[in-house]
């Protein structure tokens, strides 16, 4: 009796306000409640972040009018101009923490395409107030972060998707059933790799002050820094640049490394690894002398992430990154006039198995497998032609979301999504495990001579139930970071 109470209320909640204001009305998600969709069939949805990366996202989010954005968020007003232009009856902010706290009665769903460290601190506060979020690559700046989010997800039952939006690509299921069916056997190692950087990055720190520019005041820069350590600003901060430096982004590993090792780490059903070992390249402007730069990402760097065996797999698997242009050898049973990966190879991932090897390019791109025997596999080009989301811009992995929001928390369609924090916290995890490595290799102490000991240039043992470092305690500092006060990740 109490609940067809309620459903009679919002019905007649949702009569006398259309009548009010005519034939079209969206009702607030407070007044229907979680799990009920507005008789409109739309979300109101607000954008973190809405130049660049974020225009499309909350343009593809959108749908040509199959939602609404009632709200845009970004601190440098030339970037998100576009998007504002697109979007003329959207609310403007500069601070999301103001748009979330005013608008947290319309929101129903968030995009967040920020740098990298606002992500964790944004998409916690948006998910603290039941409101569904979709999160640009990398999930958060580290590991502690990607924890939280997936946790917070889960207890506050919304309906979440990381960014890598090759994750949708439906070439990626003949990936998964190529494994399923044991083609290429028992799998030992993986290797991915990249072009990236491409932005500076392995430089030193700037020194020099430079003036604003016009566009944005000093309070705009103070939300720039959000959580992170305060920095005067650079143009090789922001924009775009802010990639290679510990304070705001994740470097190379940060940008692809969702895209690229994804495939894998799907197709192969890995977890959390257990240990991790880095090799960086050095910079040299003096002799015998390496510079020493712990602010900022190194210009190239291989990564070892070993994952045990489970029930899934058979033996421990090897997972080998490579970034700055470095790449694995030409194996010998692929044909030496064949690209791997990217139709150029400037990235791609090899997964290599008893039988043979599979390969494809960025987002699961390409696939096919290489036999010993010599036969080759592709993807039949018939393979996706029922595909749902087919014509849909970057595999329909905005839609799927904004549909799956609608449907509601573990609801079919939110199962079905190809990357919730369920799945994307932990690859996460896995590609900050990376970073961990290479910010301990920098680890360094002054000899009496004059020299540095690099101390932390070892192989890392990790408990990932714990979240820990195991054999070097010093560490364990970049799983997590230190907030600046007011922007703690609560």
């Amino acid at each position: 009796m109490k609940g067809s109470k309620k459903k009679n209320s919002r019905r007649k909640f949702i009569k006398n306000s259309s009548l009010a204001v005519g034939s079209f009305y969206i009702v607030p998600r407070h007044v229907l409640g979680r799990g009920y969709t507005a008789p409109s069939d739309k979300l109101n949805l607000a954008a973190i972040g809405a130049g660049g990366k974020g225009g499309s996202d909350i343009t593809n989010s959108w749908n040509k009018g199959k939602n609404n954005v009632v709200a845009l968020c970004d601190v440098d007003t030339n970037l998100a101009a576009g998007t504002v232009k697109k979007f003329p009856k959207a609310k403007f902010y500069k601070d999301f923490r103001v748009m979330l706290d005013k608008m947290s009665r319309r929101i129903d769903a968030v995009t967040i395409s920020t740098p990298d460290h606002i992500h964790g601190v944004a998409a916690k506060m948006a998910i603290d107030r039941g409101m569904h979020v979709y999160v640009q690559k990398p999930l958060t700046h580290n590991i502690y972060e990607a924890r939280q989010l997936t946790k917070a997800a889960r207890e506050n039952k919304v309906v979440t998707q990381m960014g890598n939006q090759g994750a949708s690509n439906p070439e990626q299921l003949q990936m998964q059933k190529w494994m399923a069916e044991n083609v290429i056997g028992d799998v030992s190692n993986v290797h991915c790799w990249t072009n990236r950087p491409v932005w500076p990055q392995g430089i030193p720190v700037p020194t020099e002050k430079v003036p604003l520019p016009d566009h944005l005041s000093k309070e705009d820069w103070d939300l720039y820094i959000g959580p992170a350590e305060y920095v005067d600003y650079h143009p090789l901060y922001h924009a775009f640049k802010w990639r290679g430096w510990w304070n705001f982004g994740t470097g190379a590993l940060g940008d692809m490394g969702c895209h690229i090792i994804d495939p894998a780490f799907k197709t192969l059903k890995l977890g959390y690894p257990s240990e991790v070992q880095c090799s960086v390249s050095a910079i040299f402007k003096r002799d015998w002398s390496p510079e020493h730069i712990p602010e900022g990402c190194p210009p190239a760097s291989t990564v070892k992430i070993r994952f045990p065996k489970n029930s899934r797999q058979n033996n421990d698997i090897n997972l080998y990154w490579y970034d700055g242009g470095i790449k694995p050898f030409h194996p010998s049973i692929i044909p030496a006039d064949h690209n791997i990966g990217d139709e150029d190879g400037s990235n791609g991932v090899m997964i290599e198995g008893s039988k043979g090897i599979m390969s494809c390019g960025t987002y699961g791109i390409n696939p096919k497998v290489y036999l010993n025997t010599g036969e080759i596999l592709e993807v039949d080009k018939t393979y996706a032609k029922d595909f749902k989301w087919k014509g849909s811009p970057e595999f329909g992995h905005q839609i799927s979301w904004t549909e799956a929001c609608k449907a509601g928390f573990n609801s079919p369609e939110h199962q079905a999504l190809t990357s919730s924090f369920d799945y994307s916290g932990p690859l996460t995890e896995t590609v900050l495990m990376g970073n961990l490595a290479i910010r301990s290799y920098s680890l360094a102490k002054m000899r009496p001579s004059g020299h540095r000991n690099y101390y932390g240039r070892k192989k890392l043992l990790w408990d990932g139930q714990a979240m820990k470092i195991t054999n070097f305690d010093e560490a364990n500092q970049f799983v997590s970071r230190k907030y600046r006060r007011g922007w703690e990740l609560i």
